[in-house]
This record gives C-alpha cells, structure tokens and sequence, in this order.
C-alpha cells in the first residue's frame, strides 16, 4: 500500500466507500452523492494549490486500486499541531489498511512538516477506528461530548493523540537503531 496525492480520476474509487452507509455511520457526511463525493475530491485535489498548504489530501493505493484515502490536517503551524482523517473500503478492512495510511500520516507531520503532535478523533462507538488509533501507539486522552450531530443524534468523540518523541521511538526513522 502506498499513498500519493489523491487526484480528481480517484472520485469513483472514493465514492465506492463514500456512497456506503457503513462507511460513514460514524460521521457528520455520507452517504455521498456522486456530486458530493466529485465536490469532496475536487476541493482535496486544489488544497494541494493553497499556501500555506494546511491539508494534505492521499489516496491509499495497492497496486491500481484506491482501497482508501487519508489526510493530515495542519491545525496550527505556530503549536506544531496536526489532525488526521481515514477512510477505508470495507472490503479491505480488517487488513492494516487503516494502520498502514496513519503511520504514512505520520511520517509526513512529523518528518516534513516537523509537527510536535498529531491527533485524531473517533465515535465512541467505532470500536475498528479506535482499535487502529491504538495500534498506532495514539494514546486516548478522553472523550469530549456532543461534538457533531450526525444521523442518528449527538455523537461524542474519544481523542487519541501521539507526540513526536513517541512516534520517533515507536516507529520513527531511527526506531530500529
């Protein structure tokens, strides 16, 4: 799997997950339209353009396939502090899709952008997300309430976050030495 700049042509692969109910049960979007997802691509595509560049938008690739997408969100440039987002096919999950985008995530924050900490944030009740949040070595800082309302009424997000010494000894470029 690798990830590379996502591009306008990825739109059918992303609307193959973003068009599914269980692909954004737990989110504030979805199901897309085509023109939801064509609009979400696009706007992806142009953050490249943007300076500052504050979001980095990747397809995950295997072979030709777009399994999945990821992006770091560069929330504050002066606090060195990063988001990052997934999504992934269901028909790869389950296969370290999800892990394999975060610690690519990572590596960019931290080794390009030089961020100090990247977090993320999950539904409570998307056990599979938090499950990769924690083999990403993110450590769960809690939960705050009633941040977004989605389809089925309030949701509250659980944070998880990792710091640049902790990734670089967990999985960094000098981990192994």
């Amino acid at each position: 799997m690798t990830l590379s700049r996502i591009e306008l042509a990825d739109w059918r692969a992303v609307h193959s997950w973003a068009s599914l109910t269980q692909v954004c049960r737990f989110q504030t979007w979805g199901p897309n339209t085509e023109e939801q997802t064509r609009a979400f691509v696009t706007t992806a595509v142009e953050a490249w353009a943007h300076s500052p560049q504050q979001r980095f938008a990747f397809a995950a690739r295997f072979e030709d396939d777009v399994v999945g997408m990821g992006e770091l969100h560069v929330r504050s440039r002066g606090q060195r502090q990063g988001e990052i987002t997934y999504a992934v096919h269901p028909r790869v999950w389950g296969q370290g899709v999800g892990t394999a985008i975060g610690k690519e995530l990572f590596a960019r924050g931290f080794e390009d952008l030089g961020l100090h900490r990247i977090y993320a944030t999950c539904d409570p009740r998307n056990l599979g997300s938090a499950r990769v949040l924690g083999k990403l070595g993110m450590t769960l800082e809690g939960r705050h309430r009633h941040t977004a309302l989605i389809r089925d009424g309030w949701r509250d997000s659980e944070m998880f976050s990792i710091l640049e010494d902790e990734w670089r000894e967990k999985d960094g470029p000098d981990a192994d030495e």
